[in-house]
């Protein structure tokens, strides 16, 4: 099913003609969060790494998956100086809802105008559901790796690793 899926989502995704590549500047955006405040990318600038990742549905099961291991690890990204940022085309009282039924700890972006999808290139299946593609961002504001067609059990413990390498290597 999860290759049907994917070959579906290849053959009729449109999306941005963008390809960021690790060392690229990470586009810079606004948007409303859950809570109805509003993230930029910049107010993280020199502070935090961020990790910007892309999901197709709210309160979906893989998207839930992939959310509950964002929200259980949170002390490791905390810890690692890396926010998690979740990002898709679904209304903000969607994501109210799937903040509140997963108890998830982190913002989520409203993107129903796929302006951030955009900007990063991420695919749009059926006009509606964005690819699942994380971007790590470094405290630098430049990308420091993509993850495409991510297993959304182990993406959580996969970017830690790669945030703690990165780390390592940029301490000051």
């Amino acid at each position: 099913m999860k290759y049907l899926l994917a070959i579906l989502l290849s053959i009729t995704a449109v999306g941005g003609k963008v390809t960021l590549q690790p060392g690229d500047k990470a586009p810079d955006f606004t948007a409303e969060t859950t809570t109805g405040s509003h993230i930029s990318l910049h107010q993280y600038l020199g502070k935090e790494n961020v990790v910007l990742y892309f999901y197709p549905a709210d309160l979906s099961k893989g998207c839930s998956i992939e959310a509950c291991n964002f929200r259980d690890e949170h002390p490791q990204f905390a810890k690692a100086h890396t926010v998690v940022l979740g990002v898709s085309l679904d209304s903000r009282e969607k994501h109210e809802q799937f903040a509140k039924e997963d108890k998830l700890n982190f913002p989520l972006l409203v993107d129903t105008d796929s302006t951030i999808c955009r900007k990063y290139g991420v695919p749009i299946a059926f006009q509606k559901y964005a690819a699942r593609w994380t971007f790590l961002i470094g405290k630098d504001g430049k990308i420091i790796d993509t993850y495409h067609n991510v297993d959304p059990r182990t993406h959580g413990v996969q970017l830690l690793a790669a945030i703690w390498t990165y780390n390592k290597q940029h301490a000051k």
